[in-house]
């Protein structure tokens, strides 16, 4: 029966290479996560306060916040193995999700407000046109 050897260098490489792609699973994870467009942009709600719930709903990123985690750990520990060879592709694709992410998040925040702010003004207005 033989036995197959392998030496540090080739096991390395198989290593890099299984990072390498554990990272680029998690970044289409974290894609796959994110709202669609036209969920983000189409409505079919009767009024403001339906369009802005419906919008913050749109807006959850789901799991593409921890499929992201993911991605940046096994980029951290192949990077400082030394273990890619070029990896400035791999950098610059979580920048641009984490980036895409964070505009989400601020969207959201920002709809969550107007979604308890408008309800207020609507209020105000028609207190104000029956003190007229």
């Amino acid at each position: 029966m033989s036995q197959a050897t392998f030496d540090d260098d080739e096991l390395f490489d198989e290593a890099a290479t299984d990072m390498r792609a554990d990272v680029e699973r998690s970044l289409e994870q974290a894609r796959e996560a994110l709202p669609e467009a036209g969920a983000v942009w189409e409505t079919d709600a009767d009024n403001t306060l339906g369009v802005l719930n419906g919008l913050k709903t749109a807006l959850d990123v789901g799991d593409a916040e921890e499929a992201l985690r993911d991605a940046k750990k096994w980029y951290t520990m192949g990077k400082r193995a030394d273990a890619f060879e070029d990896a400035d592709d791999l950098e610059a694709a979580i920048t641009e999700v984490e980036e895409l992410i964070a505009d989400i998040e601020a969207a959201h925040e920002a709809v969550g407000d107007l979604t308890g702010t408008i309800p207020a003004i609507k209020n105000a207005l028609e207190d104000a046109d029956e003190d007229e």
